[in-house]
């Protein structure tokens, strides 16, 4: 399969939507070659704004730029959008409700070389908290271009996770994905692997492995964390009887928090999150740190073998 980054796919789609929708504004911390907002600053120079090595900055700009008729799409490394601007992001942002879009890139441990002050897994749990906004993660590019989509159609705040490194494009121009609706990619009775961002592809080669040795899993891309799509979760607790979540984040407050919180007040079920556990990465390749971390499609396969014995 192909491999583009989704930062890629975000940059390609603000050229698109920019023709159809003369309200968006784009806005970059100085970082516009690695984000991809360049694209859009070089068709509509005069919509476009640099704040500089400044998110908190950013975000308060942009929040005033939304509340005054327009939609804007802000955008910086996942680590400094969330982790710099956490305060602005809650006050006038969220608590404003105003009409922004945080698309950030560069999240999780495929950063890679750039290192620990540079890997961010704690952006999806500070996102969800804040009350009204939206939370995304596309697994691909095809469902990047088609969820951002629908997140700059949809009034109010929202979060977009967007990754450094090519990935797998599984998804087909004609595939349906609906903000807030799981995709069911494989079938399966055994077991449902619930995988969100570039783990989705590590999932459905994790399924792979499973077939082999009998196990059938079925795997969801839950692309929206934010609002879950509790209806399928609960129903892949009903008729699997096992969940194991996949993410490039910290199983704390993430995908795996999520899901947890779901089952344990409606549908008690066997679980087990494959994500980062509680610690900080390092400088390596994405490849390395994957593994070392304990994010690939061979660490998902133990998941689910250790879940199916202790069912």
């Amino acid at each position: 399969m192909d491999k583009i980054a989704t930062r890629q796919a975000y940059g390609e789609f603000l050229v698109k939507k920019g023709k159809e929708r003369p309200d968006l504004i784009v806005m970059d911390a100085d970082l516009s070659g690695s984000t991809k907002t360049k694209l859009f600053a070089e068709a509509y120079p005069e919509r476009f704004i640099n704040c500089g090595i400044a998110e908190a900055d950013l975000m308060a700009e942009a929040a005033g730029i939304a509340l005054s008729g327009h939609v804007v799409c802000a955008s910086s490394f996942a680590m400094f959008a969330v982790g710099r601007a956490y305060e602005v992001i809650r006050n006038s942002i969220g608590y404003t409700g105003a009409n922004v879009k945080i698309c950030a890139t560069h999240a999780g441990i495929t950063v890679g070389e750039d290192g620990a002050s540079h890997q961010t897994f704690e952006d999806l749990a500070l996102m969800r908290v804040i009350p009204g906004m939206t939370v995304v993660n596309p697994a691909d590019a095809v469902s990047a271009e088609k969820l951002l989509n629908a997140v700059v159609d949809t009034e109010g705040p929202a979060y977009v996770r967007l990754g450094r490194s090519g990935v797998p494009v599984f998804y087909k121009p004609e595939d349906e994905i609906v903000l807030g609706k799981a995709n069911m990619l494989r079938e399966g009775t055994d077991v449902t692997i619930i995988a969100t961002g570039i783990m989705v592809a590590e999932a459905m080669e994790a399924a792979e492995t499973l077939a082999e040795e009998g196990v059938q899993a079925r795997v969801l891309d839950m692309h929206t964390i934010k609002p879950l799509d509790e209806e399928a979760v609960l129903k892949a607790a009903r008729e699997t009887g096992a969940i194991v979540t996949a993410e490039e984040h910290s199983v704390i407050g993430g995908l795996g928090g999520a899901v947890a919180e779901v089952l344990a007040c409606k549908a008690p079920t066997r679980m087990a999150m494959v994500g980062q556990h509680d610690t900080f990465g390092e400088s390596g390749t994405p490849n390395e740190l994957k593994a070392k971390y304990g994010m690939t499609k061979e660490d998902i396969v133990k998941a689910v073998r250790g879940v199916l014995a202790e069912r």
